[in-house]
């Protein structure tokens, strides 16, 4: 439909409309899925399909690894077929995966089936990441802002209700935790179907209506340049690994700090995270924007790991008050950081293969997750010194992505191209 020139349109308040609208509902739903699951994994292991301490850090470090394949797979996948079709997939795969981990105590099945699981999840993300770019425009970060909000809410109610079921403890409640994470995910698939196929500059039809040649698709494997702005988002994704193993690992080794601040500390995270990272979003609606947010995350960065290692050195109450101090300064950096990441790994991907290089960049956050912990072991067991280390070390990473980057963005910045020839 043609609007009249000089007419003013008035903002939508949910980006991409109503398949906007639902693609949050999506993220809501999928969350509140992972939050009964994940908190209860590890124990359903151990006291419903018996399984020791080894065999279940065995299978989880396994089926992770299988995992990161999922990123780049799901987003090659998205660049030659249907993105809504390659979701609905997706997500009827990972509830195959939860229902098969209902069905055997079988070492080796449950292995294959959690990697089967873990392909899908970090496949879909991707996907989701990608359905959002392409519905939202130039809106996309802030609807990257409200789907983290609606997602960290979903992961807290979902977690609300698993630490409830524990309280029954028995084998009956760990199952239906499961089953409640793969219901989740056929839900998702339901409402997926509602969602309208989003335009794919990438799959756009020419050379047969106009003769020429069709355009051979980027390869980011050969983008030096992308290749390099990954590899620091993949040190500056550590502040994910802070929260789940670095602040509640320093907590039991301190004997100045009661353990129950650790928990108190991912609650701090949740509500700072749910109420700030829409407002803060604001600040990154362009690419250029998103580049210079580059200077206060270094600071927020190393601001952590200063009070981090602060922390170490005095009594009780100073130590708990520069420990939230330090979980504030990188729930801070997650913020920032996601509204970053989110502008800069689009604009940084040419529109002919924008699903591939989204699944590349997607390795950086599964990376992290098997360097992170041995980052901030490596942080704990250095002591001050090693927290200071690692926040500076972050902070300069931030300063090398800024170079990176600063050529390469693209002036204006559109989240898609127009797209003239539909598809059918």
């Amino acid at each position: 439909m043609q609007r009249t020139p000089g007419a003013t349109e008035r903002p939508e308040r949910i980006p991409g409309g109503r398949d906007g609208r639902r693609m949050l509902v999506i993220a809501l739903v999928d969350r509140v899925g992972s939050g009964l699951w994940a908190s209860v994994s590890v124990l359903y292991f151990t006291y419903v399909s018996g399984l020791s301490l080894a065999e279940v850090g065995t299978l989880a470090a396994l089926s992770g690894a299988i995992g990161i394949a999922g990123a780049p797979l799901g987003g090659r996948l998205a660049d030659r077929l249907p993105l809504t079709r390659v979701l609905i997939a997706l997500q009827l795969l990972r509830a195959l995966a939860s229902f098969a981990l209902l069905t055997t105590d079988d070492y080796a099945l449950l292995l294959a089936v959690s990697a089967v699981g873990a392909l899908g999840d970090r496949a879909a993300n991707v996907l989701t990441k990608l359905y959002a770019t392409r519905i939202a425009g130039p809106d996309r970060v802030r609807y990257q802002a409200l789907s983290r909000t609606l997602a960290n809410a979903g992961w807290a109610l979902g977690g609300l209700a698993a630490a409830a079921a524990l309280a029954v403890g028995t084998t009956t409640a760990y199952r239906w935790l499961l089953a409640g994470d793969a219901l989740s995910f056929v839900a998702a698939a339901l409402l997926t179907l509602r969602c309208g196929e989003p335009p794919s500059p990438s799959r756009i039809v020419t050379g047969s209506r106009t003769g020429a040649k069709p355009q051979k698709p980027a390869n980011p494997w050969r983008d030096r340049t992308y290749l390099a702005y990954v590899a620091t988002d993949t040190v500056l994704f550590l502040d994910d690994a802070v929260f789940k193993i670095g602040l509640p690992l320093a907590i039991a080794h301190s004997t100045d700090v009661p353990h129950g601040l650790a928990p108190l500390l991912l609650v701090l995270n949740n509500v700072l995270v749910v109420a700030l990272q829409v407002p803060l979003a604001r600040f990154g609606t362009s690419s250029e924007a998103a580049r210079r947010l580059l200077v206060p995350l270094s600071a927020a960065f190393a601001l952590g790991g200063t009070t981090m290692a602060l922390s170490a050195a005095g009594g009780t109450l100073t130590a708990v008050l520069l420990l939230t101090a330090a979980a504030t300064a990188f729930t801070v950096a997650e913020m920032l950081h996601a509204t970053i990441s989110w502008e800069l790994s689009v604009a940084l991907a040419p529109d002919s293969a924008q699903g591939t290089y989204l699944g590349v960049h997607g390795l950086a956050q599964s990376a992290q997750r098997s360097i992170g912990p041995l980052a901030v072991t490596a942080a704990i067991a250095t002591g001050p010194l090693g927290w200071t280390a690692f926040g500076v070390a972050i902070a300069l990473t931030c300063g090398i992505q800024h170079r990176i980057v600063r050529d390469r963005l693209p002036r204006p910045s559109l989240s898609v191209a127009p797209v003239t020839v539909s598809e059918h």
